[in-house]
C-alpha cells in the first residue's frame, strides 16, 4: 500500500503497475520517514550533519563543498519553481555529460518534488522524443553545448514545455545559472513521500522500445545503505571516480549518491577514458572506482608503465562479465581484490557481489544483505545447484515499469526476473553464463540489437539485416552487422564506412556496427524467422 504523497501531478502514481504485479518488497531493515526527499538527505541534512565544509563534487577544475552544493540546488531549485513553474510531480529531463552542473541540476529538481530523468549527452533528437513522449516530460535542463538536439526534440513536441540551458563548464554562464544567481540560498524542499517516485531511469530493452523504470524516493537511499554501507564500507575520507555516466542508475549511484550519503567525495569526467581516469586517481588520490574490465585492462597495462593507482581501496567492476585474468592480475599487482557485482536499471543498483573478504574468480558472488536470488527453471521452481537458469531477486528495490505490459513479464510470483542465466554453487554463491535475449553488452553500454537494425535499415543501400554480438578482446563485445545489399550497391569498404556513419548519425554513435559483414541472404526458418544462432556460429 503506498503512503503520502506530495505531488501535485499525479502522473508517475497513475502510472505505476498494479500492485498485484508489483515484486515482493524486502524493506524490514529500511524505516525512512513517511515524509522523505532524498535530495535534501544528500545535501541540506549533510550540513546539519557537520559536513558543510568537506569537499563534495571536484570536476572541471573546481572543488565543490556541501554547504556550497546545498546552497547552489537551493538557488537553482528557486528558479525551478519561481521562474520555470515545475510542479511537484512533472517530470524533467536532465542532459548532460558527468559535471557538478548535471549533479546540481538533478538534485534540485529532485528538491522540488519533480520525477528527473537524466540522460546521455550522446543520444539523438528521436531518441530523446521517445523519453519524452513515454514519460510526458515537460520541463528540460540542458547543457548549452548540447543544445541542439534537445531544440530539435522540443520543436515537435506535445509535452515540453520548456527548454533552459546551464552551463557545464565551470563558467556557469547560461540562462539557468544567471536565473540562480539572483535567487536565495534558502529553500524549502517540497514535502515529498518516501513513496512518491523521484527518478525515471530508462532502458531500451530487447526491442529498442524504451522502457521506463520507476524508482522512489526511499529507493535513492536504501542503494546506498545497503550496498555503498554493507559491501564498500564508504567512510568521508573517500573519494570516488568511475565511467558510467549518471544518466545509468549505475553512475548516478556510484558518483553520486553513495559518496554524497556518507560526507565523501566525487570527483566527476566528461570523459571518463581509462588514461583520464588514472590521472584523476594520481591526482586526488582517489579511493573507489567504478568502470568496466576494459578499463581496467588498460589501467593494468599503465602500472607497468609506472602510473600509480596505490590509493585506490576499492575496484568495483560491473557493467560485464569480469574475465578470470584481469581478476587475478588486478590481485597480483595491487594485493587488492577487484569486486564483481551485477545490478539493473530496474533494481536500480547492485544487488548480487563479491564483498573483500568473499570474493573468488569467474564468481558474481552473494546477494546483498537485504536481498534475496534464486535460479529457476522455465516452469518458475527452483533449479538444483550447479543447473544453469534464469537469475530471479528479491529485496527492498525492485522493478515498477511506466505503463508498460513488460512488467508481468519481469516481475513473476513476486520475484524479479532479471533477464541473465545463472548458476549457483553448492555454497550459494552465483556465476554468470549469460544474458537470455540479444541484448548486446560492449564495454559496458547496452545496446539494443533490434534498435541498431533499424537504423541500418533506414539506409537505401540495406535490403536486409540482422545485429548480433561478436566478441572482441578489448570491449567483451561489439555490434556486428550482417548486411544484405540493396542492388546497386557494392559490398566494400567504402559502402561499410558509408553504413558506420548513417548509424552514427541517427542514434548514439556507441551504438554502430564496428563489424559489418556483406551476407547474400540471411538465414530463416520456413515460416520466415531469423534464425540469429547460425549467424552466431559463424562467427
Amino acid at each position: 500500500m503506498l503512503g503520502y504523497t506530495g505531488h501535485t501531478d499525479s502522473f508517475t502514481r497513475d502510472n505505476l503497475p498494479p500492485e498485484s504485479e508489483h515484486p515482493t518488497f524486502l524493506l524490514d531493515r529500511f524505516d525512512y520517514p513517511e515524509h522523505l526527499n532524498a535530495a535534501v538527505e544528500l545535501t541540506d541534512a549533510m550540513v546539519a550533519r557537520g559536513f558543510g565544509d568537506r569537499i563534495a563534487l571536484i570536476g572541471n577544475g573546481r572543488r565543490r563543498t556541501y554547504k556550497e552544493l546545498t546552497d547552489w540546488t537551493n538557488r537553482l531549485a528557486n528558479v525551478l519553481v519561481e521562474d520555470l513553474g515545475v510542479k511537484p510531480g512533472n517530470r524533467v529531463l536532465i542532459r548532460s555529460a558527468n559535471n557538478p552542473a548535471m549533479v546540481a541540476c538533478w538534485l534540485a529538481a529532485t528538491k522540488v518534488g519533480a520525477v528527473v530523468v537524466n540522460t546521455m549527452p550522446m543520444l539523438r533528437a528521436g531518441e530523446l522524443s521517445k523519453i519524452v513522449d513515454k514519460a510526458e516530460i515537460t520541463h528540460a535542463l540542458c547543457d548549452t553545448r548540447l543544445m541542439e538536439d534537445m531544440v530539435a526534440c522540443a520543436k515537435d513536441s506535445k509535452f515540453l514545455k520548456s527548454v533552459v540551458g546551464f552551463d557545464g563548464t565551470s563558467n556557469h554562464d547560461a540562462e539557468l545559472d544567471r536565473l540562480a544567481l539572483e535567487k536565495t540560498v534558502a529553500f524549502t524542499a517540497v514535502d515529498t513521500g518516501r513513496d512518491d517516485v523521484a527518478l525515471l531511469g530508462f532502458t531500451s530493452g530487447t526491442t529498442g522500445d524504451a522502457k521506463a523504470t520507476m524508482h522512489f524516493h526511499r529507493d535513492l537511499l536504501i542503494i546506498a545503505d545497503s550496498y555503498a554501507r554493507e559491501v564498500l564500507d564508504v567512510q568521508p575520507e573517500d573519494i570516488f571516480v568511475g565511467s558510467p555516466p549518471l544518466a545509468f542508475t549505475f553512475g548516478l549511484g556510484g558518483l553520486a549518491i553513495f559518496p554524497l550519503r556518507f560526507g565523501a567525495a566525487a570527483t566527476l569526467l566528461e570523459t571518463a577514458s581509462p588514461p583520464n581516469m588514472i590521472e584523476i586517481i594520481e591526482k586526488y588520490r582517489a579511493t573507489i572506482c567504478f568502470t568496466a574490465p576494459t578499463a581496467y585492462r588498460f589501467m593494468l597495462r599503465a602500472m607497468e608503465e609506472g602510473a600509480d593507482l596505490s590509493s585506490l581501496r576499492a575496484a568495483v567492476s560491473a557493467g560485464e562479465t569480469l574475465p578470470k585474468p584481469v581478476y587475478d592480475e588486478w590481485i597480483a599487482k595491487t594485493g587488492k581484490p577487484m569486486l564483481d557485482g551485477i545490478g539493473a536499471t530496474e533494481m536500480l543498483h547492485i544487488f548480487v557481489t563479491n564483498r573483500f573478504d568473499d570474493h573468488r574468480p569467474a564468481c558474481t558472488g552473494k546477494p546483498v544483505t537485504g536481498f534475496e536470488a534464486k535460479v529457476i527453471g522455465d516452469d518458475g521452481g527452483e533449479v538444483p545447484r550447479g543447473t544453469a537458469g534464469r537469475l530471479a531477486v528479491r529485496g527492498p528495490t525492485g522493478c515498477r515499469y511506466l505503463a508498460d505490459d513488460r512488467q508481468k513479464v519481469y516481475v513473476q510470483d513476486g520475484w524479479n526476473i532479471t533477464g541473465d542465466t545463472f548458476v549457483m554453487d553448492e555454497d550459494g554463491y552465483l556465476h554468470f553464463a549469460a544474458r537470455n535475449d540479444d541484448m548486446i553488452v560492449s564495454s559496458g553500454y547496452n545496446i539494443a540489437g533490434p534498435e541498431v537494425e533499424a537504423a541500418l535499415l533506414a539506409h537505401p543501400a540495406v535490403l536486409e539485416c540482422v545485429v548480433t554480438a561478436a566478441p572482441d578482446e578489448a570491449r567483451g563485445n561489439i555490434v556486428e552487422a550482417h548486411v544484405v545489399l540493396t542492388e546497386g550497391y557494392a559490398p566494400d569498404a567504402e559502402t561499410v564506412r558509408a553504413l558506420q556513419d548513417h548509424v552514427k548519425n541517427t542514434i548514439a554513435p556507441y551504438k554502430y556496427p564496428r563489424s559489418v559483414k556483406f551476407i547474400s541472404e540471411l538465414p530463416k526458418t520456413a515460416t520466415g524467422k531469423v534464425q540469429r544462432f547460425r549467424l552466431r556460429a559463424d562467427q
